[in-house]
């Protein structure tokens, strides 16, 4: 409404500078509100409005226990739509939605005290709808000429944007740390050129061995990392501002107290972290414990040299057979026959080796191999003797022996007549303080035996290259009652250590 009285603004010095509200203020009807015409104000009104309009920070002064409401400028962003309508209206009346809050605040400030307020949440009606609004609010009483209060002033700041934000960064960083909390892979955040430890994951605890680390530097937290480069190389990523990685490094770490230091293996990345200005505050280290897989590979690796090892003494080994074999039979059926049965014998002890995991092979287990083709229901074989592990050294001679024996003893000894049969003893003795193992096969109930006109491989498989494969002596006697084979062998050159 329009003021009726004339030449209003020569009137209304308190209003100058006061900005587009001093405007509306001078052309409102004041007269229809409980303050009454403006020329009518009293001083101390007068003089709160004054100061209302030329302060540039949101403030609503709310006059007389109505709560008139006069504000400026900065509180017409916060009013938003309901600008202009809200002024002059009762507190009461222009804020409805709130009505209860504001009661509180004009009984109190009216009776002399002050409210302050931090991120009050209210909803408000703005914009066409109900919404939350954050604010930090600052209540006084605004006293007369005689100090009694008469009014409220109320300096309005919103906050809404700010807690939002700072909800959004809280839910962020919660999200970041559980994030952080379960990465599988380590991490850390180290402060300050000192390597101060500010965060730790669960995978970084255990790399450690669960060491209390937080609020330490590196140095006093891990000492055993001194030595080991791994600060030289935090220095330098907070330095040069440069990350640094590295791929399977091998560190060790005092996971335990009184064990020496465990050596693991790591990937990691220490990653500078700068600030605003971009001078590097931190280093964001992460990782992972590849201990498990360099130890597999490393194992893989030797398994592939044990392999190229045996495949090749294997192959020298078929080599020496073959050619013996070939140069001392007296026909190719015979030839083939012979290779190929000791061949045989030859795989049957390395299929013991692969079962036993690859470098031992169980002596019962050997002479099974040998005999087992050979055996029957009657029981042709008498086996007698404690389990001991043989080495893949011995275990092949033994099983080439044995074979040789074996097969020698089906076409010309005890197991070539029914009645015929192979005792094969073995035992650990000790003489002149060396533990020895003596083995023994002895046929009997075969037919007459007489040395053979000549020596052949068979017999050099028996007697000699078992002999030497083992550090041992062996004999190999042709007694008229059968044959009876013996050897003796340290058990440091044919046990599985």
């Amino acid at each position: 409404m329009s003021q009726p009285a004339k030449n209003v603004e020569a009137q209304l010095p308190f209003l100058d500078g006061g900005g587009e509200m001093a405007d509306l203020i001078r052309r409102h009807d004041w007269s229809l509100t409980p303050l009454g015409p403006i020329n009518a104000w009293p001083e101390a009104l007068k003089a709160a409005v004054r100061i209302v309009l030329r302060t540039p920070i949101p403030i609503v002064m709310l006059w007389g226990p109505e709560g008139v409401m006069i504000y400026n400028d900065g509180y017409i962003e916060f009013v938003a739509d309901r600008h202009p309508g809200m002024l002059g209206k009762p507190v009461r009346e222009g804020w409805a939605e709130v009505a209860d809050f504001n009661d509180n605040v004009m009984k109190v400030c009216l009776a002399g005290g002050t409210l302050s307020y931090v991120d009050q949440e209210l909803t408000l009606y703005r914009n066409g709808r109900a919404e939350p609004v954050w604010m930090n609010l600052d209540y006084s009483p605004v006293l007369d000429e005689t100090g009694r209060p008469m009014g409220v002033l109320a300096i309005v700041i919103e906050t809404t944007a700010r807690v939002l934000a700072d909800r959004w960064n809280a839910e962020e960083q919660d999200r970041l740390q559980r994030m952080f909390e379960q990465a599988p892979s380590f991490m850390a955040m180290m402060r300050g050129e000192n390597h101060i430890f500010e965060m730790v994951n669960p995978g970084y605890m255990r790399l450690v061995g669960n060491r209390t680390v937080l609020g330490r530097s590196v140095l006093e937290a891990l000492p055993e990392v001194a030595s080991q480069a791994f600060i030289d190389m935090l220095d330098t990523a907070y330095s040069t501002g440069e990350a640094i990685t590295g791929t399977a490094t091998p560190i060790l770490l005092q996971r335990e107290e009184g064990p020496p230091p465990e050596l693991q293996y790591v990937d990691f990345v220490f990653q500078p972290i700068r600030d605003r200005w971009k001078v590097v505050t931190h280093i964001f280290v992460q990782g992972s414990d590849v201990t498990e897989r360099v130890e597999a590979e490393q194992h893989q690796r030797l398994l592939m040299n044990e392999l190229k090892h045996r495949v090749k003494n294997t192959l020298s080994v078929v080599n020496a057979i073959a050619a013996r074999t070939l140069r001392g039979a007296i026909s190719v059926e015979e030839a083939h026959s012979s290779l190929s049965a000791r061949i045989i014998a030859l795989s049957r002890a390395q299929d013991i080796l692969t079962q036993q995991g690859g470098n031992a092979a169980n002596i019962c287990d050997v002479v099974t191999a040998a005999t087992g083709l050979h055996d029957d229901s009657s029981g042709r074989f008498q086996v007698n003797g404690p389990r001991l592990d043989l080495n893949s050294r011995a275990a092949l001679s033994f099983s080439l022996a044995l074979h040789e024996l074996a097969t020698n003893a089906i076409k010309y000894g005890a197991l070539s007549t029914d009645a015929g049969r192979v005792r094969i003893n073995w035992s650990v003795e000790s003489r002149e303080g060396v533990s020895l193992l003596h083995f023994s096969w002895e046929e009997t109930g075969g037919p007459t035996v007489s040395l053979p006109l000549r020596r052949g491989f068979g017999s050099t498989l028996i007697e000699d290259a078992v002999a030497v494969e083992t550090d041992g002596t062996a004999c190999l006697d042709y007694r008229l009652g059968g044959v009876y084979f013996t050897l003796n062998a340290p058990l440091s050159a044919i046990l599985e250590i």
